[in-house]
């Protein structure tokens, strides 16, 4: 069984995995090829949850009759399998992920009821079943009907790092944490063209900072895909984005924000802190690790990684500026030694 680590930000052992990608460069869009044929196979659940999913429906059903908030269902996706490779020359990296049809109703049928008993009275559950003592990667795919696209957000005017609060009226166990700047979930109603071209991770990132922070396709963004990773905890999967906004400053952001914004109810505010790695680890070691999501350290911390490479004009030991600002910042957090 292959052993996943975890990824580590200071004194936390968080419950990312990072699959690929470490930073130092940017995986090109031409390199991620998403294999995906619309309507031909539809993901297959165990009879249990099935049936778990067929309880959600309905109570989502009823809470919708009643004109109570609920969580409406929409087609989604299922990862098949995610492979890596290199290119022959330059040894860049290539991504192979297959995808199959799924739906929210899914999602919310698996990753919700991971540690919900299969039956009454036994200890067993999903992820005693198929996920301990199993490589995550590989697992069937009904346990990964979701993929989320999550970016890391600076403004160059003004070097600021945009840090999002999840609202209580997102689904899901991670109301009210810290998460990324902007994330959207891979639908296929948006993400997969009517044409047949092949799907664009680079496109749900742009469609998830404009939904998300009101960022247009006429402003000026320099956007890198990092890395691929893996919640262990909900057993989700990530691309992880980095996004430089070139003229907009966290007052443009905060000004297009009053003026509306299409997901404005996704998130209950935001923080916006200086972009070097001295100031962002303080922010993110300096809050309980119990605010946080499970991968957002490590999004924000590769995002730091990259800044510092460029910095350093393309040298990947800019990665060692980052780890050199963590040491600091754990000094400055470290309590004051008794009198």
């Amino acid at each position: 069984m292959a052993q996943r680590d975890k990824f580590v930000v200071g004194p936390r052992t968080t419950d990312c995995h990072v699959f690929e990608g470490d930073g130092t460069r940017a995986i090109l869009e031409e390199n991620v090829h998403i294999l995906y044929e619309r309507g031909r196979r539809r993901v297959e659940l165990p009879a249990v949850v099935r049936r778990w999913r067929e309880e959600t429906a309905e109570r989502e059903a009823r809470k919708e009759a009643a004109g109570l908030p609920h969580r409406w269902n929409n087609p989604r996706f299922a990862v098949e399998s995610v492979e890596v490779a290199r290119t022959h020359e330059r040894e860049e990296p290539v991504v192979r992920m297959q995808l199959c049809d799924a739906d929210y109703f899914d999602f919310l049928a698996t990753s919700h009821n991971l540690d919900r008993p299969l039956r009454e009275g036994s200890a067993e559950t999903l992820r005693t079943q198929y996920l301990e003592n199993t490589d995550p990667v590989t697992v069937e795919p009904f346990l990964s009907c979701s993929f989320g696209v999550n970016i890391a957000v600076e403004t160059e005017p003004d070097r600021k790092m945009v840090f999002s609060r999840r609202s209580a009226q997102v689904a899901g166990r991670y109301t009210d944490h810290w998460n990324s700047s902007a994330n959207e979930g891979l639908a296929s109603i948006h993400d997969a063209p009517r044409d047949g071209s092949r799907i664009s991770l680079h496109a749900v990132a742009r469609r998830a900072l404009r939904e998300e922070l009101a960022i247009q396709a006429d402003d000026a963004v320099e956007l890198e895909l990092l890395a691929f990773a893996l919640d262990l905890r909900n057993h989700q999967w990530a691309a992880f984005f980095r996004a430089v906004l070139r003229d907009l400053t966290a007052e443009d952001l905060l000004t297009r924000r009053s003026r509306g914004v299409e997901d404005k109810w996704e998130h209950t505010g935001h923080a916006f802190v200086p972009a070097d790695p001295d100031s962002v680890l303080d922010f993110i070691l300096g809050r309980p690790e119990e605010e946080w999501t499970p991968c957002a350290p490590a999004l924000f911390y590769l995002a730091l990684v990259r800044g510092a490479v460029i910095a350093r004009g393309g040298n990947p030991s800019g990665r060692l500026d980052v780890e050199a600002a963590e040491r600091r910042a754990l000094a400055r957090l470290a309590p004051a030694p008794n009198p």
